[in-house]
């Protein structure tokens, strides 16, 4: 596809992206909430932090890839819950999905995204993990994880950083709330986008009609552009600690505890028994007074002390900022915008351009930083400001 062989890093897709998506879906991918002060905080701290490149030091061979939970993947990062990928491309989570089985890392399926787990499950191939809320009706989120491990997903990530939910007020002018309300606005913008309009909504309206949210439980599972269920039952505000046990109960895989920024609520999921922990603040998109996930990563990598496997998000756009991840103690880091901009510029291969490009700028930087395996990657690497010229 000519429009993505012009693109040499992330940047490029997402101009691409933005070029191709009526405003209303790039915007839910690409913007924060409220202020954007968070969205910024990720970036700017990323950016500030600094790497020393190490000289005279064989790097002729270096390997990107390492063990996740025991099993191989290419590159040190998984593709995190998004669930616009579907709007964004047809089928987008099965073309994502896909892009990440064939680079070798981990797809994450959003709870509400669009195609049925089934489907991934039967058509994506490789490492596929699961993303959960967990619903007031408890029994209802208990349904979606026993349809993950009959799907036969490997891991399920619990996203807990949702509080009263977001304050988008991009969504709300440009109509994409929940039911999403066509106004003159939004109808001019689709219609200025007719490849998107004929590839995207046209293909679903001759297949299965106006998509939906295929994971929910049968009774919820609502076209986007219907009524609003006036029930409480998916409102994912009556949590605690102790649900960690019940999912435990039925869920035999990884459970991995999502939107973690505090040491403290990091040991509580530890000693309840958890696999993994993402420090997360959900790229931004949630509470805008949110400290940048990098800044707080290294309290909770003490805190964890090697008792569960540490992974953070939000904000990696480049393969440098990989290789921070990992100097700051991440085991792994799940990249969230960066494959969608590329789902949004080409489908499958708009992805798979993507992860090809931070593959090749993760190994750059090791060559420059000295280090020729991920696990060689540490704190040593960063500049810290307090070491003599």
């Amino acid at each position: 596809m000519a429009r993505i062989d012009s693109c040499y890093n992330i940047a490029d897709l997402r101009e691409v992206a933005r070029r191709r998506l009526p405003r209303g879906v790039f915007q839910y991918m690409d913007l924060g909430t409220e202020d954007m002060v968070a969205l910024r905080n990720n970036r700017a701290f990323i950016e500030q932090t600094k790497l020393l490149n190490q000289v005279l030091v064989d790097v002729s061979a270096i390997d990107t890839s390492t063990e996740i939970f025991g099993k191989p993947t290419s590159l040190p990062m998984a593709i995190a819950p998004t669930g616009i990928a579907g709007l964004a491309w047809y089928e987008g989570e099965l073309e994502l999905a896909k892009a990440a089985a064939k680079a070798g890392v981990p797809f994450t399926l959003a709870t509400g995204s669009n195609t049925a787990m089934e489907k991934i499950a039967g058509e994506a191939g490789g490492r596929l993990w699961f993303q959960l809320y967990m619903w007031r009706q408890k029994e209802l989120s208990y349904e979606v994880v026993k349809r993950a491990k009959a799907a036969g997903f490997e891991a399920l990530i619990w996203t807990v950083d949702i509080g009263l939910g977001a304050n988008r007020e991009h969504n709300k002018r440009n109509g994409f709330n929940t039911p999403y309300k066509m106004n003159l606005k939004s109808a001019i913008d689709m219609m200025t986008h007719p490849e998107w309009m004929m590839s995207v909504m046209g293909r679903y309206m001759m297949n299965d009609g106006m998509p939906r949210h295929a994971n929910y439980p049968p009774q919820f599972q609502r076209k986007i552009t219907g009524k609003a269920s006036q029930s409480k039952a998916l409102r994912a505000d009556q949590v605690s600690f102790d649900d960690i046990d019940r999912l435990r109960d039925i869920w035999p895989g990884k459970l991995i505890i999502k939107g973690i920024m505090r040491p403290d609520d990091a040991q509580k999921a530890v000693e309840r028994g958890v696999d993994g922990i993402v420090v997360s603040n959900h790229g931004g998109r949630n509470m805008d007074s949110a400290p940048s996930t990098l800044e707080v990563l290294p309290g909770i990598v003490r805190a964890v002390g090697g008792r569960a496997t540490v992974i953070v998000d939000s904000g990696v756009r480049r393969g440098s900022d990989l290789v921070k991840c990992l100097a700051l103690g991440a085991k792994l880091a799940l990249t969230g915008r960066a494959t969608l901009y590329g789902i949004g510029a080409g489908g499958q291969a708009g992805a798979e351009k993507a992860l090809a490009i931070l593959k090749d700028e993760l190994r750059r930087t090791m060559s420059y930083v000295g280090r020729s395996r991920i696990g060689d990657i540490d704190g040593d690497v960063l500049w810290r400001g307090d070491r003599s010229n």
